[in-house]
């Protein structure tokens, strides 16, 4: 079977990997994908479509309407297409090839939260697409009658849950993984390290080994650091993180945390204004949704400061923490690769009746 991936975000191709073990020998990957999950080289790479904001998307609208133009057309050869979240760029790819080639099935896994901004997508998206695979619980009630709650991703990568808090004080820093929100965070991070008396770990995205870190991130002194980030939060009594899957992660594995968002005022702005949430940290989102109070504090803009991190720190009551994770590790289950392979590799009765 070839199956078209469009899979542009590092994160996406974290789980399209875990969807691999289920796949493997079974299909031929086509499309935008990491080159290490193929022996076949894909048309593209995540890393071809890395930015930072929205004038970053504005200036390279050019190439994505190309990147779009040449994976419809790729459609053609391929019998399922599956995307992955990037809903900017893979809903008018899935019109696109759902005009084209009416007949292919489209899964989306991963999809966009139309929930918190943008709710008429949902119409496009069930009219381009034939399955989509909700990896949150409250995703189905945004759609008519494709909409399946398949699991979160995030379960298929983590071990289990932490039961009990480590008995040595031990801090996590995890500042982002793209340059500029590294540039902004970091700096306070920095400052925050230097007024906490226990051992600190950077933990550093794997996209950067090898590279100059003193060029990333600057002085780096009494930090140890890590490129395995669910070992180093699993051996962490706290971590300061950029916002992003990460809170989720952390918050997943029983590690309290506060989440800080700092962005560029125009991006900030933008984003403000465009998307009607509460939070902005996933783990919180889910609690506000089910009638919890929010798991972690968040700071954002100019109320990341060095301060207001600390206080928060002191204020957390960590056991607590804990034991609320638990509840919501419960909330979402499951891994979801399986249930989306099985999907994949689903043969239309039709075509098993035709075979008689």
């Amino acid at each position: 079977m070839k199956l078209l991936v469009s899979a542009l975000e590092p994160s996406s191709n974290l789980h399209l990997a875990s969807l691999m073990k289920h796949l493997e020998g079974k299909v031929e990957l086509m499309g935008i994908f990491d080159s290490k999950l193929s022996t076949k080289p894909p048309l593209y790479t995540p890393d071809q479509f890395s930015v930072m904001g929205f004038l970053d998307v504005i200036e390279r609208l050019g190439f994505f309407w190309r990147a779009k133009k040449e994976m419809a057309h790729l459609a053609s050869e391929a019998d399922k297409i599956l995307l992955m979240d990037s809903s900017s760029f893979n809903i008018p790819l899935a019109k696109a090839i759902k005009k084209a080639f009416p007949s292919k099935e489209i899964i989306y896994y991963i999809l966009p939260q139309v929930w918190a901004w943008k709710p008429w997508r949902a119409k496009a998206i069930e009219e381009s697409c034939d399955f989509l695979a909700a990896i949150l619980p409250f995703e189905t009630a945004c759609y008519q009658s494709k909409a399946e709650y398949v699991g979160h991703p995030l379960l298929d990568l983590l071990p289990p849950i932490r039961t009990s808090l480590p008995k040595e004080e031990r801090i996590a820093f995890m500042p982002g993984s793209r340059k500029g929100e590294i540039g902004r965070l970091f700096p306070v991070f920095r400052e925050v390290a230097r007024r906490i008396e226990a051992p600190k770990t950077l933990v550093i995205p794997s996209i950067y080994e090898g590279a100059s870190l003193e060029e990333i991130y600057g002085d780096l002194e009494g930090f140890e650091l890590s490129y395995d980030a669910p070992k180093t939060l699993l051996e962490s009594s706290f971590a300061f993180i950029c916002s992003g899957t990460a809170t989720l992660e952390a918050a997943l594995l029983g590690i309290p945390l506060v989440l800080a968002y700092k962005a560029r005022p125009l991006d900030y702005f933008i984003a403000k204004n465009l998307v009607k949430i509460e939070h902005i940290g996933l783990a919180n989102i889910f609690e506000t949704r089910r009638g919890e109070e929010p798991l972690h504090e968040e700071l954002l803009q100019e109320g990341v400061n060095v301060e207001a991190l600390l206080e928060a720190y002191w204020r957390c009551d960590k056991e607590h923490f804990v034991e609320r994770a638990k509840a919501l590790r419960g909330y979402l289950r499951k891994g979801s690769s399986l249930r989306v392979a099985q999907r994949i590799l689903e043969i239309d009765s039709k075509v098993i009746f035709n075979d008689g």
